[in-house]
This record gives structure tokens, C-alpha cells and sequence, in this order.
């Protein structure tokens, strides 16, 4: 597996990705985190991709030759996470082909992550993620070393509510 720095070039493979994942839990019954509607689908979504392409760093993994994951690293969180009391490096999004699961594509993705956060002096690494359902994306982020901050809720557009977990660790 490489690691590498993306760009706007690799916003078509992440999106393939975050499609591949909205089935992949679409298919299991479990559409609170995404829904089920394809990223690629939602104009608002595709933005939000290419925005974070353009104004995050972006890692890629790869495995032969072809992308099995990002990661969107950025200095501040997203608008509904409560700003950190001190530097830190945030993990915007985090996403793994689901051709390459099980293959340790995520964690390899969150260790680039730490030592990102040790280049940059940061002491603080944070992600946010859906922490509804069944838990399990919060153990996930628990398994990969994160420790549990707090809990909010995002209303979406629709007015449903969206229940997130902050979580960090020092890198």
C-alpha cells in the first residue's frame, strides 16, 4: 500500500468510493449515516467533495496503483463540530473502497494522519462520525484509537436529525 497527496484529479475515485460505501450500507440496512442516495447523485454532495479536494489535504491509498481509500485532513473541523481549545488537525472525511475492506486501508489512512499531525507540531487529532444505528463506526474509530469526546446532533436539511460523535487522540 502507498500513501500519497491527492488533488481535484481524484474527486471522480472518492466519489466512487463514498457510492460504493451508500450501497454497501444501503444494502445492510443501515442508511442513517448516508442515506441511500449515491454521493455522485447529489449535486450539494459532489461541492462538498470537490471543495474539500480543494481546500484540504487530501491522502490517498493506494494499492496497486489503483486508489482503496482517502482521507481529507484540514486545520479546523466542520461547521457543526465545536472548535478544539487548542491546534489540531481534523479528519474532514475518511473513506475506504469497499473492494479493499478488511485490508487495513482505514488504519493505514489514520496513522498518515498522525504523523501528518506530528509534522504540522499539532498534539491533537479529531474525526467526527454517524453515531446512530448500531455504533459500530464509533467502536470502528475506537478500535483505530480515537477516544470518545462528545456527542451532538446535526439537523439536516429535511429536519431529521443527524446523531454524531466527536472523537480525538493524541497523535
Amino acid at each position: 500500500m502507498r500513501i500519497r497527496t491527492g488533488g481535484v484529479d481524484d474527486v471522480p475515485a472518492v466519489l466512487a468510493m463514498l457510492d460504493g460505501a451508500v450501497a454497501w450500507l444501503a444494502a445492510r440496512g443501515r442508511t442513517g449515516q448516508w442515506g441511500s442516495e449515491p454521493w455522485s447523485a447529489r449535486p450539494a454532495a459532489v461541492r462538498r467533495v470537490e471543495e474539500r479536494a480543494r481546500g484540504c489535504l487530501l491522502r490517498v491509498a493506494e494499492i496497486d496503483g489503483a486508489p482503496a481509500g482517502a482521507c481529507f485532513l484540514s486545520d479546523t473541523p466542520s461547521d457543526y463540530v465545536p472548535p478544539a481549545d487548542r491546534p489540531e488537525l481534523f479528519v474532514n472525511l475518511l473513506v475506504t473502497d469497499r473492494r479493499h475492506s478488511g485490508r487495513g486501508v482505514g488504519a493505514a489512512l489514520v496513522r498518515d494522519a498522525r504523523e501528518e499531525a506530528v509534522r504540522r507540531g499539532v498534539d491533537l487529532l479529531r474525526v467526527d462520525c454517524y453515531a446512530g444505528g448500531d455504533g459500530r463506526l464509533v467502536q470502528h474509530y475506537r478500535d483505530l484509537g480515537f477516544t470518545p469526546v462528545e456527542r451532538f446532533t446535526v439537523t439536516l436539511p429535511d429536519g431529521t436529525d443527524w446523531p454524531g460523535q466527536l472523537l480525538g487522540m493524541a497523535p
